[in-house]
This record gives structure tokens, sequence and C-alpha cells, in this order.
């Protein structure tokens, strides 16, 4: 890699051209436009190198167990944001079409290490972690890394939305799967008409581990996410799903004949509210 990072070390050719004709130093044009000429080829025959090894390398090799951020990743981002940084000024539009394929050739790596993994919720989490750590070292950059920075965002926020999708399914697998099945998001009407044998043994078997659950839930997050601001960000989104998805299990109760039998048998939403005020404290 230091070879491809090599120029820019430098200050980019071009870069150097501008500082000269801000300076009103015309006399080293020649020098530097051959240098340009010289090092711009190298530079662009090693970038493509860099890329083509990214997407032919072995994943199987290189895959860590773990779903924290992976160090070619971070390399990867270290590197481009230098290059963003070195090339504000100049604005080269080459060598911006050269990071857009080296973004597109670190993608498809991300997407074959996550493949490794043997569930969905772990490869949404460690391409979730990765994206963070990306965001983290763009902010570094400032204004230039902004519109590589919001890529990113995007990649984050879709992955975290899948990934509490897995975490719930998880631990609250019976009472996401009745409400997505069951009721609408209006409260109002059904997409499968529910009977009272359909709704008992989940809201009983919610009754029994909502409170074991929801720690579990809290610690795995806790552990597994590398970025505390992320690990919050999950935990909220999730817990607000939570408390969502089950105030429509408790208007469900209350519409259905034979419901009211159920009562005794519901958590009420400030029980859980307060449950969840307390992990958040703790966040």
């Amino acid at each position: 890699m230091s070879s491809v990072a090599g120029p820019g070390y430098c200050r980019w050719p071009q870069g150097s051209v501008l500082v000269m004709s801000n300076r009103r130093l015309p006399c080293l044009d020649t020098y530097l436009d051959k240098a340009l000429i010289y090092l711009w080829p190298r530079f662009k025959t090693v970038f493509d190198m860099y890329i083509q090894s990214l997407y032919q390398c072995d994943a199987k090799m290189l895959w860590v167990d773990g779903t924290h951020p992976h160090h070619i990743v971070r390399c990867y981002m270290e590197f481009t944001a230098s290059l963003v940084q070195l090339n504000a000024e100049c604005g080269d539009g080459q060598l911006d079409m050269s990071l857009k394929r080296l973004r597109l050739a670190v993608d498809d790596l991300l997407v074959r290490f996550a493949e490794k993994f043997a569930t969905k919720k772990l490869q949404h989490l460690f391409l979730l972690n990765n994206c963070d750590m990306a965001i983290s070292i763009l902010k570094e950059a400032g204004e230039e890394a902004k519109e590589l920075r919001r890529y990113f965002e995007e990649k984050l926020e879709s992955n975290l939305v899948s990934f509490v999708d897995e975490l719930l399914m998880e631990y609250f697998g019976d009472l996401i799967k009745f409400v997505k099945n069951h009721i609408s998001e209006d409260l109002i009407s059904y997409t499968e008409c529910p009977n009272i044998a359909d709704v008992e043994p989940v809201v009983k078997n919610f009754a029994v581990k909502w409170r074991t659950n929801l720690e579990l839930m809290h610690n795995e997050v806790v552990t597994c996410c590398s970025n505390f601001v992320s690990g919050m960000a999950i935990l909220k989104a999730a817990m607000a799903q939570l408390l969502n998805d089950y105030n429509r299990l408790s208007e469900c109760v209350k519409m259905i004949p034979g419901g009211p039998s159920l009562n005794r048998n519901l958590v009420s939403i400030t029980s859980i509210s307060y449950e969840i005020r307390k992990y958040s404290r703790t966040l």
C-alpha cells in the first residue's frame, strides 16, 4: 500500500502546481508537469493492482471469526481518507473515479466476509461495526469526506434496522411473528384474523420471559458492538420496536372474542417502559 500512497504524500503533483501558482512562482511548472506525466500512470497502475487484489483475494483466508471491524477495512478507510484530503484542493476527477472503484471493491470484500457468518444477525452486525468504524475515520477527514461518509451512514442505518429485526426475532420471536402476521399498523384491521387460541400462548410466554430476555438482549448488544454510540442506537431502536409491537398485541387482545380473559396475563405498557428506562440509564 505504501507504493500506492507515495505520490499522495508529496502533496500530489496537481497540489504542488496549485501552491506554486498561488505564490506566483511559475518557474517549476515544466518540472511539475513532467512529474505528473511520469507519476500518474504509475500511480494508476499500482492503484488498479490494489483494486484487483481485493477482488481476487481469498476471503476465507482473510476472514476473522469475529464481528468487530476488519483490519483490511480499517487500512482502506485510512488510506481513502488521506487521499480525499489531499485531493480536496485539486479536485482531480480521475482520482475520484479511482476511489469509487476502490470503494466498490471493498464493498464486495465486505459482503464476502459477511457471508462467512452462520446467521443473518451476525452478518448485519459485522457490516454495521465496519460501517461505524468507517464513519469515525471519515469524520476526522472533515468536510472533504462528507459524500463518502454519507454513503457509509446510509449503509450503517440499513444494517442497523436489519440487525434490530434479527435481534427481536431471536428474543421475542413469537410476539414479532404474531404481530407481523395478524395485526395491521393502524391497529384497526387484521392481516389475518386471530382468535383466542392464537394469541393466548404469545401473551403468556411474554409474561413469563420478557424481563429475562430484555436483559439478555441488552447484554448481547453491549458486548458485541464495537462502538458505544452505535450500541445505544441499536438498543433504543430495539426497545422502541418491542414496546410498539407489544402495544399492538395488547390492543388486539382487547378486540378479539374472549380476549378479556387474558387481561391478567398482559404486562402493562408502563411496566415495560419502566424496565426500558432502567436499561437506558446504563447505556
